[in-house]
């Protein structure tokens, strides 16, 4: 069962690199195969790029079908040719002289309920363009519609916390997003669930971003799912909490590989960062190779700062 361990690489702020023994002896035991490298201008991050591939999802930068994969989970209807699902995010934009910025929807505290009142506000003006919604889930609205049909579009970790403008999709099919937009942002302009956020000290809720576009093929098999091991439990951690994480990965889910390799099963191991992701797996080594690998010493804190 191949593992993906995603955001493997230190995190700003890190001081002291944690102790992980099961990980180091493992790495002696695996030869370093592919290495593949990811670009800051994709609308996918590399991690989400081999997460589908891992999960057994066809898909290319921008059309990853993470939408249509929940929507095949809670059993929703199939996309209809011609139609696409998409997740909507509720969140702040803030408009400057020059680029538009997005507030981190982690960070802004938007509650289930109010996601869901602005939801229900929403949902007649998207049905006047062709979009259904189907209800909240992990913090996304779930969309069906023709304007998600093969958009490609840029994932929220890609514009949270920045400047959007370089990742708005410009295709033709998006100016009714665009559109819907401009109507929520006047919506909710004096809306009584903003007023009651800026008592709080909150910023308004007035856009949503738009991601996770992309078709299922029709011979998808949801129990690939089983099939590979996705451990995402560094993701969004500062350095304490990172160091903290891969240690309880080190002494968990490694160090089960690390067993699985000494009984000669077979292991295949991929580390991923922001800018790359190296996989290892067990093969058949040489005399002189096992003596050196178990006499060397893995440098970790350069293999991860690589990445």
């Amino acid at each position: 069962m191949p593992t993906l361990i995603t955001h493997a690489t230190p995190p700003p702020g890190i001081t002291s690199f944690p102790a992980l023994p099961h990980l180091t002896a493992l790495l002696r035991l695996l030869t370093a195969t592919q290495r593949q490298s990811g670009s800051e201008d994709s609308l996918s991050p590399l991690h989400e790029l081999l997460r589908a591939q891992a999960l057994g999802l066809q898909g290319q930068d921008g059309l990853l079908p993470w939408a249509a994969l929940q929507a095949h989970s809670l059993q929703l209807p199939a996309a209809a040719a011609g139609e696409g699902w998409a997740w909507l995010t509720p969140c702040h934009w803030q408009a400057n002289a020059d680029h538009v910025r997005m507030a981190d929807p982690a960070d802004s505290q938007i509650s289930a309920e109010e996601s869901q009142q602005v939801m229900d506000a929403l949902r007649a003006f998207m049905a006047e363009d062709g979009i259904a919604l189907h209800g909240l889930q992990g913090g996304h609205w779930l969309a069906l519609g023709a304007a998600f049909h093969q958009l490609p579009t840029a994932s929220l970790a890609r514009a949270a916390g920045g400047a959007v403008d370089h990742w708005l999709p410009r295709q033709p099919q998006a100016q009714v997003l665009r559109k819907l937009q401009n109507e929520l942002q006047m919506l909710l302009y004096a809306h009584p669930l903003n007023d009651a956020r800026a008592a709080r000290g909150l910023l308004p809720i007035n856009s949503f971003w738009v991601s996770g576009t992309g078709s299922l093929a029709e011979d998808f098999d949801a129990a690939q799912d089983d099939a590979s091991k996705v451990l995402d439990a560094l993701s969004g951690l500062d350095a304490e909490a990172w160091a903290q994480a891969w240690q309880a990965l080190d002494s968990g889910p490694i160090r089960a590989l690390l067993e699985q390799a000494r009984r000669g099963e077979p292991v295949t191991l991929t580390l991923c960062g922001e800018a790359a992701a190296q996989t290892f797996t067990l093969q058949a080594q040489g005399l002189w190779t096992r003596l050196r690998n178990r006499l060397g010493a893995t440098d970790l804190p350069a293999l991860l700062q690589s990445l």
